[in-house]
Order: C-alpha cells, then structure tokens, then sequence
C-alpha cells in the first residue's frame, strides 16, 4: 500500500513539473510574440488607437 501511494506521489510531482516546464515555454513563446507586435506597432505609427478622428 505505502509503494502503491509513493508511486501516485511521484507521478503526480513529476506531471506537475512537467506541466510548469511546458507553461513556463508557453509564457516565453507569448511575451516574444507581444515584444514583436509591441515593436510593429510602434513602427507604424500606433496612434490609431487613441485618435478620436475629426470634430
């Protein structure tokens, strides 16, 4: 019984830390992809956003 609960233990400490690696990949891909568009942005012009056009 002790071996059966310190396997589920081990299986569930390692799927953890495999989640956390493959999130942690997840974040990185992310904030490169918003560094990028951030800069695109930037470069043509951005103020689309905030312009409230002619009155």
């Amino acid at each position: 019984m002790f071996w059966i609960l310190l396997l589920l233990l081990i299986l569930v400490v390692f799927g953890f830390g495999f989640t956390m690696q493959i999130l942690w990949w997840v974040a990185a891909v992310l904030l490169v992809v918003w560094i990028v568009g951030f800069a695109m942005r930037g470069r043509s012009g951005g103020h689309r956003r905030y312009s409230r056009g002619p009155r």
